[in-house]
């Protein structure tokens, strides 16, 4: 990692940072062996207040670790501090809930001392607490979550409604790419996978939302041997008649999004309705917008940065 650089504003002021979360991702697999996923940032946010002081402690263990480590990076060492989570996100259904709140966390910190840290150093501190989303670099990322090996920029993402469905449960990040079956089952979708790969890729060279959308569909139905979700192929089947471009699920979390180009919020509503209808089994939880990824900082003295 590179040393944090200075910060233009003061160390003392009040600053939150914010982090996109996910619905899922729009590919996950191996390519050669390496793990990677293609990041699906939507517009619903984790909220970090990080200040020196005090021991007020309302975040999760892996966000307080974050802080902590943060600081040693730094150079500050044990000193006391408090930190504030709020977030629109669920825990445990694949929305990068643990990687919002991780990466803020750690540029909350650094603002605390007044210094910002990149985008690859967040990622080093994050992935060594656990396998992270790269929902806080800038655009849609094709990520290493595991290890890091892979950070590569494919672009930002055309306009895409996302209907997101839970089918229910927790999944635990850190159980589940500790699976032992796990490096077997990705080798043997590498093929679909990297097909994958290229039409999102392609997709958003392109603008083209037909072209992500099938890519992440392709995706999805190959990780059905990992994790399968039982109503998946009948989600597929009824949104062609409602305008989606296709679908994206959590390769390692519960929830399924449904991708529509066409912003008809009437014909969403109906697709919606269809699909609650044929799977009464999973729960809708509401349409969101895929954004490209990033923190957001902000405070008193008026400064905004994206990514």
């Amino acid at each position: 990692m590179n040393a944090g650089h200075d910060y233009e504003g003061d160390g003392e002021s009040d600053v939150f940072v914010q982090a996109p979360g996910s619905c899922g991702e729009l590919v996950q697999g191996t390519i050669d062996g390496n793990n990677f996923l293609i990041t699906c940032p939507v517009d619903m946010y984790t909220r970090v207040t990080v200040c020196l002081g005090g021991k007020r402690l309302a975040a999760g263990e892996k966000t307080v670790e974050a802080v902590k480590r943060t600081l040693d990076y730094l150079g500050i060492g044990s000193m006391p501090f408090s930190v504030t989570v709020e977030s629109d996100l669920l825990q445990g259904k694949g929305m990068a809930s643990s990687s919002a709140d991780i990466s803020a966390a750690c540029q909350a910190a650094a603002l605390a001392v007044g210094k910002t840290l990149t985008e690859d150093e967040i990622a080093d501190i994050a992935l060594s607490i656990e396998p992270t989303d790269g929902v806080f670099y800038p655009g849609i990322v094709m990520f290493d979550h595991v290890s890091g090996s892979i950070r590569r920029y494919l672009g930002i993402p055309p306009a895409i409604a996302i209907a997101i469905f839970d089918f229910g449960g927790e999944v635990d990040t850190l159980q589940f790419n500790g699976r032992s079956d796990l490096a077997v089952l990705n080798k043997a979708k590498e093929p679909l996978v990297l097909q994958a790969v290229e039409l999102v890729r392609l997709g958003l060279l392109k603008g083209d939302a037909a072209l992500i959308g099938k890519g992440a569909t392709l995706s999805a139905l190959a990780n059905q041997y990992i994790l399968p979700k039982k109503c998946l192929p009948k989600i597929i089947e009824i949104v062609r008649e409602y305008g989606a471009v296709g679908v994206n699920t959590a390769h390692s979390g519960t929830v399924v999004g449904v991708l529509f180009a066409d912003l008809d919020y009437g014909r969403i509503e109906a697709g919606i309705k269809a699909i609650k209808k044929a799977c009464p089994e999973i729960e809708y939880l509401r349409t969101v917008q895929m954004v490209g990824g990033g923190l957001i900082i902000e405070g008193d003295y008026g400064y905004e940065r994206y990514g």
